[in-house]
């Protein structure tokens, strides 16, 4: 029926605006970064205008070329975020305890938040529209059920090894982030941080609370540890995240306007809509505000993802264990 499509749509369209203001905050802190802080925040949201018109250009070359250059931002964000991981030398036993024990001790309101907000991250409630359209680009003989098994095999195949690398990409961030700046102290990382001449060490003041890291303090804390190639290496990581993520949302956000609409429009109208929509207040943000405020922002944006995952899982699969649907392919319990 109309309304609960509707509704689904716009929650839908809620989580890929939230996910698009999210690159654009990433990407404005990678230039910054990359930048020495010669680029300010807002010249950065506003260069993320451009890198839109890019994955157009891109967009126009097919869907397999566009698939080769997305696989080449995960290798670089493999290989980023596994360089500062290797850089780190986290206790191997301890992330193993961390990945299959669970426990959180002394936890309270912010923990909580923090770990529904990993949820959202990870899963971002978009995508799974996306693993589930792409499979009708692929050419599958659907009369054909052996065929159609077949192609089943393969697609589990796909989103396995898609989910796995994710999975890596994650442990590595968490765990720099974990092993690197755990039970720090302002004071701790502003000594550092001037004695390895770092000129953002004035955002870090001379005091002994708990060291509050955000992905644009991250960086500068590895810079100041671990020299600067970890602080560019670092920036070039959040930056292939952000643009990997542009395309995820514009792709499911067409597919999500196509089935619960019946809307088919042009990639560059979808690209343009979202983008503006993300932008205007992110700008405003980083304008008025400072870079705390920006990533503030990001940590609601995950909880609001985590939030939104239900409005997407439900509908799936429930739709996918109907045999009336479904028929041979349903979902067992």
């Amino acid at each position: 029926p109309q309304f609960p499509r509707i509704i689904l749509w716009l929650m839908v369209e809620l989580a890929i605006i939230g996910s698009d203001m999210q690159e654009v905050i990433g990407s404005a802190i990678a230039i910054n970064l990359l930048s020495m802080g010669k680029i300010p925040l807002w010249g950065g949201v506003l260069i993320t205008i451009a890198d839109t018109f890019v994955f157009l250009f891109l967009d126009k070359y097919g869907l397999r070329k566009l698939e080769a250059f997305f696989g080449f931002l995960i290798t670089i964000m493999a290989l980023t975020f596994g360089y500062e991981y290797i850089t780190v030398k986290p206790n191997q036993q301890n992330v193993l305890q961390g990945l299959f024990i669970p426990y959180c001790k002394d936890c309270g309101t912010p923990q909580l938040e923090q770990a529904v907000g990993i949820v959202g991250a990870v899963i971002m409630p978009h995508n799974m529209y996306l693993h589930s359209a792409l499979v009708k680009s692929r050419q599958v003989d659907r009369s054909n059920k052996r065929q159609v098994r077949e192609a089943n095999k393969y697609f589990f195949i796909e989103s396995c090894i898609a989910l796995f690398v994710s999975f890596i990409i994650n442990i590595f961030v968490v765990t720099v982030f974990a092993e690197a700046f755990f039970k720090k102290t302002n004071a701790d990382v502003n000594q550092v941080c001037a004695n390895s001449s770092s000129p953002h060490s004035s955002i870090f003041p001379n005091n002994n609370n708990t060291l509050e890291v955000d992905i644009y303090k991250g960086g500068v804390v590895l810079g100041c540890y671990f020299g600067p190639a970890a602080l560019y290496i670092w920036a070039i990581g959040i930056l292939a995240a952000g643009q990997s993520s542009t395309m995820t949302g514009t792709y499911s956000g067409q597919f999500v306007m196509e089935g619960f609409l019946n809307l088919r429009w042009s990639r560059f109208a979808r690209v343009l809509l979202t983008r503006s929509i993300a932008i205007t207040p992110t700008l405003f943000v980083a304008i008025f505000q400072d870079v705390e405020h920006l990533t503030g922002m990001n940590d609601f944006l995950n909880v609001l993802m985590s939030l939104q995952l239900p409005f997407a899982l439900i509908p799936v699969l429930t739709f996918t264990s109907l045999p009336s649907v479904m028929h041979d392919f349903a979902n067992g319990l």
